[in-house]
């Protein structure tokens, strides 16, 4: 490394304002450029050793989850990563019941009148478009929405949080190859959000599917106006996917999970597809001596039985739980770079 007259101690302030992320919703992470991601990845870093004692960066201020869905990993992580940063949380796990929308109140009324209680929100809903619709009619009358899901195709801070992890798994993403299998590629808003910082970072993306419940068109156009290098691949039996990810030199298979509920009709017949995108640790070791690659295999949980092999959680293959470790820190950045730190 070259000396220049920047050289300098490290300052947490300045990598939380390079982000570029104050003041902003997050939606969409085409939204914010490599440099802009590569900021929270490295604020992120510099707050892992944190994650016990807490760092008072956000004290005084107050986040307010409202979760219309269920959620443990998401909700449970962005409260804690405020109380970490010396911040106030305020929780609603069930707004259908337990807030004015049991009364009918419109989810733009619903956000405008909360946004007066907190610095920032994060809520999770299940109509993109109602949720879209809301913010984009808010606009500055409201702190500023971060989404923790929406619909079938965002899901932005489960996307960070993947990249970050394969960033700190690979280093630079441009030299990654990230495999995202699942049945349906319609409903699988983590894969989807991870997709697109994937992009922003140059990793290349393989997506493998089944042909008839491909990637949402507004994903697609993203990636396409975004300059990805991505691919598709479509209806691969189990032996053609293990074909497939040494062919391409996968680095990490990334499992989306089930967006399909149990009361689903649909469910039986996702669950018989997937045995086709059902990885084995049998697979992953003939990876290894056939490419001499340790393959990650990620997942953004909850997983169901069947999707991948259970002895793969004691291995060396295993990112899905290691995750979670770096999930707080990851939101630190996120939250402090969305409130901003002075």
């Amino acid at each position: 490394m070259a000396l220049t007259k920047n050289f300098k101690t490290l300052d947490i302030r300045e990598q939380l304002a390079a982000t570029g992320m104050k003041g902003k919703n997050i939606t969409f992470l085409d939204d914010f450029k490599r440099e802009q991601i590569h900021a929270l990845y490295e604020s992120a870093k510099m707050l892992e050793p944190f994650l016990r004692t807490g760092v008072d960066l956000l004290k005084g201020k107050t986040l307010y989850t409202l979760f219309f869905q269920p959620s443990t990993r998401t909700r449970c992580s962005h409260e804690n990563a405020m109380l970490r940063l010396g911040g106030n949380v305020i929780t609603e796990a069930d707004p259908l019941h337990n807030s004015s929308v049991a009364k009918n109140e419109s989810l733009y009324d619903s956000l405008r009148v909360t946004s007066q209680y907190a610095d920032v929100i994060v809520m999770r809903h299940p109509d993109d478009k109602e949720a879209l619709g809301a913010i984009e009619q808010l606009g500055t009358d409201s702190s500023p929405i971060i989404s923790g899901g929406y619909g079938h195709v965002t899901h932005p801070t489960q996307g960070l949080l993947d990249s970050y992890t394969c960033w700190r798994a690979f280093g630079d993403l441009q030299n990654a190859t990230v495999v995202i299998s699942s049945p349906d590629l319609s409903r699988a808003r983590s894969g989807q959000s991870f997709a697109l910082a994937l992009a922003a970072m140059g990793a290349r993306i393989v997506y493998t599917g089944t042909s008839e419940l491909r990637t949402p068109e507004i994903i697609r156009k993203k990636l396409t106006a975004m300059g990805a290098r991505w691919e598709e691949h479509f209806d691969l039996d189990q032996k053609k996917h293990a074909e497939m990810f040494a062919d391409v030199g996968a680095d990490l298979i990334y499992l989306p999970g089930c967006s399909v509920k149990k009361d689903d009709p649909d469910r039986e017949a996702f669950m018989r597809k997937l045995e086709n995108h059902y990885v084995s640790l049998d697979m992953l070791d003939n990876l290894k001596k056939k490419t001499g690659k340790v393959v990650g295999v990620h997942h953004s949980l909850p997983r169901n039985p069947g999707e991948f092999d259970m002895a793969i959680d004691r291995t060396e293959h295993e990112l899905y739980f290691k995750a979670i470790g770096f999930s707080v820190a990851v939101r630190m950045a996120l939250l402090a770079s969305v409130i901003g730190v002075n």
